[in-house]
């Protein structure tokens, strides 16, 4: 930064020249076309200065590698609760996924579990951590089942839309996100229309896709998660016992077998094109009881915990008998409790 900004004061000194030249010194014309050219030529150059265009405009790729992965360090530490498991994967993948100069796919994430157990929290802070605008980042496209295809007859259609869009948004910025929601609503066979995306070839039709993300959100298998957990809760073991080779085989199989799962038979859980399978655990009563007084705090209010009590209590649990995970998942997380 420092050559640019002698760059910059280059310029300006011989914009104030004729200030402090003596008159008659130099033939003004002359002068007038040497102080143009040299102060445009200073001042583009700092100007294009890729850090100074970048802050002025968004740019692929916004933040530094290392910086994207200690800003998603730092915000999964603080603001995801319960899912151990989450942060140490998502967290592992994506950096080193980010520091791979020679990654020989793109990086592809599946994440499974109950409704509002944060699956859309934890996609929503990895596009913020790689780009500052978020998921509002011109470099991030959201497509949800439901919205963007919801008419089983027209499934050949959104596979070239969907086909042409990751093409066309790749070759602009090859660290392009790509998050689909609603995976278990997902009409059968869709999905593996992007399967060339995710594969490992070097080129396709000249544009390469190993430096782009993939991420996948979805209910189902969230039984065979909370039947894991229920398991290590009843021969007295934590759910931080719970380890990733303990659900992921399982969860992967389950998601493959799952009619609804919009990965039925799917070929890239066939020919292992997803890189993580992550469990969403269900939350417990301490669990909703933290993402509350986040919210609280998040207002502007003191917290207090006879209050936090009070709502946490007033949510519903299941099992009906044991009463341990909230079916409400992550109240304070974008939803409102009051």
């Amino acid at each position: 930064m420092k050559l640019r900004r002698g760059a910059l004061r280059a310029a300006l000194a011989l914009v104030l020249l004729p200030l402090l030249t003596p008159a008659g010194a130099v033939e003004p014309i002359s002068l007038g076309l040497a102080i143009a050219g040299a102060a445009a030529s200073a001042l583009t150059g700092f100007i294009s200065y890729p850090r100074l265009y970048c802050y002025f405009r968004e740019c692929c790729l916004h933040r530094h590698d290392q910086r994207a992965a200690a800003a998603l360090q730092e915000n999964l530490d603080k603001k995801l609760f319960g899912q151990h498991l989450v942060s140490k994967v998502v967290v592992k993948a994506v950096r080193g996924f980010l520091n791979n100069t020679n990654a020989k796919k793109p990086l592809a994430l599946s994440l499974h579990g109950w409704t509002g157990t944060g699956k859309n929290f934890v996609s929503k802070i990895v596009a913020e951590s790689i780009y500052k605008r978020g998921l509002q980042s011109k470099y991030v496209h959201q497509f949800v089942a439901t919205l963007h295809f919801p008419h089983a007859h027209s499934i050949n259609l959104y596979k070239d839309q969907l086909q042409s869009w990751i093409r066309g948004n790749v070759s602009i910025c090859p660290r392009s996100l790509f998050i689909f929601d609603e995976m278990d609503k997902m009409h059968a066979g869709l999905i593996d229309s992007i399967k060339p995306f995710l594969d490992y070839y070097e080129l396709l039709d000249g544009v390469s896709y190993r430096q782009a993300i993939f991420i996948f959100l979805s209910n189902a298998g969230a039984e065979k998660i909370t039947e894991v957990a229920l398991d290590f809760w009843r021969n007295g073991r934590t759910r931080e016992d719970i380890q990733l080779t303990d659900i992921q085989n399982a969860l992967s199989v389950s998601v493959f077998n799952n009619k609804n799962s919009g990965f039925w038979h799917s070929t890239l859980i066939d020919r292992n094109l997803i890189d993580y399978f992550i469990p969403f655990l269900p939350l417990e009563y301490r669990h909703v009881k933290m993402c509350i007084r986040v919210e609280i705090e998040s207002r502007g209010y003191t917290v207090d915990e006879d209050i936090v009590s009070r709502i946490a209590d007033e949510m519903t649990y299941f099992p009906r008998e044991e009463r341990i995970y909230s079916d409400k998942g992550y109240l304070a997380q974008g939803s409102s409790i009051w």
